[in-house]
Formats: structure tokens, sequence, C-alpha cells
């Protein structure tokens, strides 16, 4: 399979903010911000993939700064790394008034990984990925040390489930 760069499978979403979005606090829910960001990450592991891909885990998701009803919010995926069948997806989130000319601000940050699957839902083979400048090369570098953080973690959880720790 040929290998793909980061830059084919970019996917952009973006949403205006309303009324219904909103928690108790008056804010944006950030389920709403979450969703978008699965969505967006789903999409550009699907193009990387050229097929169905879902969901196996969000690593990280960091909240910056409140989104607000009336906020345009802009959730920007990447493939950051690609394995046997699995991807890693990085989205980072942005908002910006709807009626304003200031620049976006950096409001959420997430790392999710996918699964390539084929029609009976099994994992299938995905390209590999390649980084075409520093910033690709350091997403890329920063996407294995997230890997093996998680390969690490689950294999600590697994030996003290087995009682071996």
């Amino acid at each position: 399979m040929e290998p793909v760069p980061a830059s084919a499978a970019r996917t952009t979403l973006t949403q205006i903010m309303t009324s219904v979005d909103v928690n108790l606090l008056g804010t944006v829910h950030g389920g709403v911000v979450m969703r978008m960001v699965d969505s967006v990450a789903g999409a550009a592991a699907g193009r990387h993939s050229r097929g169905p891909a879902v969901t196996v885990s969000m690593d990280e998701m960091v909240f910056l700064h409140p989104v607000r009803v009336g906020d345009l919010i802009h959730a920007h995926a990447q493939v950051n790394w690609a394995g046997r069948t699995s991807m890693e997806v990085g989205v980072r989130v942005t908002s910006e008034r709807w009626n304003e000319l200031d620049p976006p601000v950096h409001v959420a940050s997430a790392y999710l990984v996918f699964v390539a699957v084929d029609d009976d839902g099994r994992p299938r083979s995905v390209p590999a990925v390649v980084a075409e400048n520093d910033e690709e090369r350091r997403r890329l570098a920063e996407a294995e040390i997230r890997r093996q953080h998680r390969l690490a973690r689950r294999a600590e959880i697994d030996l003290l489930r087995a009682g071996e720790r």
C-alpha cells in the first residue's frame, strides 16, 4: 500500500454554536465540541484509509477556553501516524465570533485513535503517513510517543488484573 502524505486527508468542519448547544453555565457544552472532534477525526481517518474507520479511543481532550453562543468553531483534523490498521488523528479546535474579524482562538485539542474496518467490521490495512515538513515530522514523533504510552499503560493494567503486579 502506497504511503499517503499527512496533508492528503486533512479535514475541517465548521459550525456556528447556538442556544441549543449550551450547558447550564451558558457556554457551549463540552460534549458538543467532543462530538464535532470525533466527526472531523473520523472523516480524516476515513479519507486517509480510503474507507470506513471507527473510533477506538480518545487519548486526550484538553479544553483551553470556553466557547459561547454565536461562535463559529472550526475543527481541523490530520492523521499524525498510521500503523498496520490503526491511525492517530490530531484535532485542533478554534473559535471566532460570527460577526467579528478577530483572529480565531485555540479552544481545544484532542488525539484520537481509529481503526480502519472492512465491510464485516474487521480491521483492514491502512497506508503509512508521509511527513512532508518539520511540523508533520514533530506530530509523527509525538504520536509515536503517545502510542508507546498507550501500549505500556495497557500492559501494566493487564498485569495488575492478572494479579502479577
